[in-house]
């Protein structure tokens, strides 16, 4: 970290033990629970004493916060580096697989951005914001291939986020729901595409209907 040409060594360290910190706090989230593990299992995984961690985060709920805006770090990650194709059927089908995808792969991940397993947290107002960044884009994507109504938007993460929420619950080692993506994705295509309802979705660009 360089500040006015100098390098802050200090501040370094500082992010380094922090994201030591966080390291820590998922290794056990995932073995004991989000809520099962306190500051001092923190502390004795990272060989520090527990009020120290206090110098890095003021509470257990900031480590909650950290972790939560490095979570939808890395779903915005998978999104942007995800190859997308022009059509609507290829960028929904991608956008489904890569959010299905992510969200079965860590269920601590999962249960902490997608679900409210904490029941005395709350994302902070600067943590969410991560959280918003993904869904605009997530809904600039589907505007830009033509699905442009909130009912639509509805829909369709109504429809991923119960695959997650069936390949998590009820078959997480397998690929149940998985295989269910290309086929729902069709059908949600065909009821947003039907004659007198929604608006039937175009290839960005053009004026054509996608008939892929």
């Amino acid at each position: 970290m360089i500040e006015n040409g100098v390098r802050n060594r200090q501040a370094e360290r500082r992010e380094a033990t922090r994201a030591e910190i966080l390291e820590a706090a998922w290794v056990l989230a995932r073995s004991k629970g989000l809520a099962g593990f306190s500051l001092g299992d923190v502390a004795r995984r990272i060989g520090m004493k527990a009020p120290s961690l206090y110098w890095y985060f003021d509470a257990k709920h900031a480590i909650y916060d950290a972790m939560f805006i490095h979570g939808n770090e890395e779903l915005l990650a998978r999104l942007r580096s995800a190859r997308w194709g022009t059509t609507p059927r290829s960028v929904l089908r991608t956008g489904a697989r890569a959010f299905v995808e992510f969200a079965v792969e860590d269920l601590a991940r999962y249960q902490l951005l997608f679900q409210r397993s904490i029941p005395d947290f709350e994302p902070s107002p600067t943590a969410y914001t991560s959280a918003i960044t993904v869904f605009e884009e997530t809904r600039a994507r589907h505007i830009a291939i033509g699905i442009t109504r909130p009912a639509q938007f509805d829909m369709w993460t109504a429809m991923v986020a119960g695959l997650a929420a069936q390949q998590t619950s009820n078959d997480p080692a397998g690929d149940r729901w998985l295989r269910l993506i290309d086929p729902m994705v069709d059908m949600f295509l065909s009821t947003v595409s039907e004659p007198g309802g929604p608006r039937r979705p175009k290839v960005a660009g053009s004026g054509r209907h996608a008939s892929d």
